[in-house]
C-alpha cells in the first residue's frame, strides 16, 4: 500500500511552487489569448520534449497490495485502463481586454485548498548586457531549490544544450500529454503491487519519514514476493545529492544467457571470499536491534538469495525499441540505478548530507498524528487481508512488530534510516554482489501499455563514471554546454529550440565556410 503526502512541507518546485498538469494546460490556453510582441522571449508556448524520464516525486509508505509468499506477475497490465485524476486549483492571470482585468479559473474542489494557491508572474528576461555567470548547477540545483535529480543526469546524454535551454526557459522538463500518458501505464503497473491511500503530514520530517518507510515496505515487498515497484533511492555524485525512483526491482533474471556470458568473463574479477558485506560489518546484533528476528537474519544469510535485477518502463508512441544514440539516456539512466541502489545496499550513503542538503532535523520526533496514521492502517488493512483470505491464517506474517511499534522504536530520521539500511542488508546481503548486473528497459505502447519489446545490456562502471564525471563538469560550470554530433543531427528535428539553438547555428556556418574554401581550392 502506498500513501501519499496530501501536504509537501519541502517543496519540490525549483521557484518555490508547483502546479498541476491540468493547470499548465489552462495556463497555456490562456496565454495563448494574450497578444504577444513579436520579440517576446515567450512566443513558443508548445514545449514538446523526448520523453526520457519523468520527473521523481517524493515517495511515501508501501504495504504489498496482498498477503502471501506466492511470486506475482509484474509484467502484464490488466485489461481495463484507469482514468488519471487530478486536482484543480484557482489560477488568476491578468488579461488584455478584459473589463475585470483579470481572468478567474476554478473548479469547486479547488476553494478548500485557496489559501494554498499562488499568483503567477510572468518571469522577466536578463537584460543582454548582464548575464548570469553562474554556473548549472548554481542557478537550478542549489539550496532551497530541488536536489539533482537522475533525469537532470541523464538527460543531457540526448542534447546537453537542449536541456540547458529547457532549464533556463522553464527550469525544469515540462510534462506533454505524451508523458501524462505514460503516468498512467506506470501508475496501473504500480498499482499490481501497491495501493494508494491518503496521509496528511504536519512536519518536513514526517514527510521524509513517509519516504524512508516506502522504500522499508519496498524491500519487504521484494523479499517476500520476488518483486516490487516504484522504489526511491538516494545516493551522491561528485559531492551533489541525488535523487531517483527505479520502476522495478525483481530477482528475476531478465537475460539469462546474457548473465552467463558475463560470468564467463568475470571469472578473473570474482569477490574475494573474505570481503566483508554489509551484514558482515552490521552484525546480526545490530540488525536485531533494528526489529529483525534471529531466525529471519539465519534464513536469509545462511545461503546466497537470489540477486536483484534493475528494470525500467518506458512508453513510446511508435511500435519500435530505440537504438543507437536514441538508446543512450536510458543506458545511463539504469546505470545509474545501478550505482545508487548498490551505494545504499553497501551503507556507503552519508545520510547526513541526504539531510543537510534538505535542511531536515534529523533527530526531530515524528508527529503524534502521523504515527497514529501509519500504524492504525497497518492493523487495519492487515486485518482485513486476513479476513479475505482465511486459508492464509497459518502462514507466517510479513513483520512480527506492527508499524506503530516499529516507528515508536525508531522515531527520528536518523533512526528510521539506520532500520532501511539493516532492510538492505536483509535484501542485498552480499551488498553490490547481490545486485544482477544485467539491466532491463522494457517498452510499453502509450495507449494501453501493451509490451513492445525489450533491451538488457550489462553494467559498465567505467562508462558511467566517465559520463558523470564530465557531465558534472558542465552543471559546475566548468565547461559549455555542448550540442550534438554531426552523426546526430537529425535529433533538431524533435528539438523545439531548434531555430534559435546556438550550436546548431555555429555548425551551419562551420559547413557554409568549408564548402566555400573546397570550390575555391577546386578553382
Amino acid at each position: 500500500m502506498s500513501l501519499q503526502v496530501t501536504d509537501h512541507p519541502d517543496g519540490l518546485s525549483d521557484y518555490g511552487s508547483d502546479f498541476t498538469p491540468d493547470e499548465e494546460d489552462i495556463l497555456t490556453n490562456l496565454l495563448h489569448q494574450v497578444p504577444l510582441a513579436e520579440d517576446s522571449p515567450n512566443t513558443n508556448t508548445n514545449l514538446v520534449l523526448r520523453d526520457i524520464e519523468d520527473a521523481e516525486p517524493p515517495r511515501g509508505v508501501c504495504v504489498p497490495r496482498r498477503l502471501g509468499s506466492e511470486r506475482r506477475n509484474l509484467v502484464g497490465l490488466p485489461g481495463s485502463q484507469p482514468q488519471l485524476q487530478v486536482e484543480k486549483r484557482r489560477v488568476t492571470l491578468p488579461l488584455d481586454n478584459c473589463s475585470a482585468g483579470a481572468a478567474h479559473v476554478e473548479s469547486p474542489s479547488s476553494r478548500t485548498d485557496r489559501e494554498r494557491s499562488v499568483s503567477i508572474e510572468a518571469p522577466l528576461s536578463p537584460a543582454p548586457e548582464t548575464p548570469d555567470l553562474r554556473s548549472p548547477l548554481e542557478r537550478f540545483r542549489t539550496k532551497p531549490r530541488k536536489t539533482l535529480s537522475v533525469t537532470d543526469l541523464v538527460s543531457p546524454s540526448w542534447c546537453e544544450l537542449q536541456y540547458w535551454y529547457v532549464l533556463t526557459k522553464h527550469g525544469k522538463k515540462r510534462r506533454t500529454p505524451a508523458m501524462r500518458q505514460g503516468s498512467v501505464v506506470h501508475k496501473t503497473l504500480e498499482e499490481q503491487v501497491h495501493v494508494t491511500v491518503q496521509v496528511d503530514v504536519t512536519t518536513k520530517e514526517d514527510a521524509w519519514g513517509l519516504r524512508i518507510w516506502n522504500v522499508i515496505q519496498g524491500l519487504k515487498t521484494l523479499r517476500e514476493t520476488g518483486g516490487t515497484r516504484e522504489l526511491e533511492v538516494w545516493g551522491t555524485v561528485d559531492g551533489e545529492v541525488v535523487n531517483g525512483v527505479i520502476d522495478e526491482l525483481s530477482t528475476a533474471c531478465p537475460d539469462r544467457e546474457l548473465e552467463a556470458a558475463d560470468k564467463r568473463g568475470e571469472a578473473k574479477n570474482a569477490v574475494p571470499k573474505d570481503q566483508t558485506t554489509i551484514t558482515d560489518f552490521l552484525g546480526a546484533r545490530t540488525l536485531e536491534g533494528n526489529g529483525l528476528d534471529t531466525l529471519q537474519i539465519h534464513l536469509l544469510t545462511r545461503d546466497r538469495p537470489p540477486k536483484v535485477y534493475i528494470t525500467d518502463v518506458k512508453t513510446r508512441g511508435a511500435p519500435t525499441i530505440p537504438k543507437g544514440a536514441s538508446f543512450r539516456p536510458t543506458l545511463m539512466q539504469l546505470m545509474l540505478y545501478y550505482k545508487l541502489l548498490s551505494n545504499l545496499a553497501t551503507n556507503r550513503v552519508d545520510a547526513s548530507l541526504i539531510f543537510s542538503r534538505h535542511g531536515l532535523r534529523p533527530d526531530a520526533q515524528f508527529s503524534d498524528a502521523f504515527i497514529a496514521q501509519i500504524g492504525s492502517l497497518n492493523e487495519s488493512y492487515y486485518s482485513a487481508e486476513e479476513q479475505s483470505e482465511p486459508s492464509q491464517s497459518n502462514s507466517v506474517p510479513p513483520s512480527t512488530q506492527d508499524s506503530m511499534t516499529t516507528l515508536l522504536a525508531h522515531n527520528s530520521l536518523r533512526s528510521l534510516w539506520a532500520l532501511m539500511i539493516s532492510h538492505f542488508a536483509l535484501t542485498m546481503p552480499f551488498g553490490e554482489a547481490s545486485l544482477g548486473r544485467v539491466l532491463k528497459a522494457e517498452y510499453r505502447t502509450q495507449k494501453d501499455g501493451a509490451m513492445i519489446g525489450a533491451k538488457t545490456f550489462l553494467y559498465d562502471a567505467d562508462a558511467l563514471q566517465g559520463y558523470l564525471d564530465e557531465e558534472m563538469r558542465w552543471w559546475k560550470g566548468k565547461r559549455e554546454a555542448q550540442g550534438v554530433c554531426l552523426e546526430e543531427a537529425y535529433k533538431c528535428g524533435y528539438c523545439e529550440f531548434a531555430e534559435e539553438c546556438s550550436w546548431r547555428k555555429n555548425k551551419i556556418e562551420e559547413a557554409t565556410l568549408r564548402m566555400r574554401e573546397r570550390d575555391k581550392s577546386v578553382v
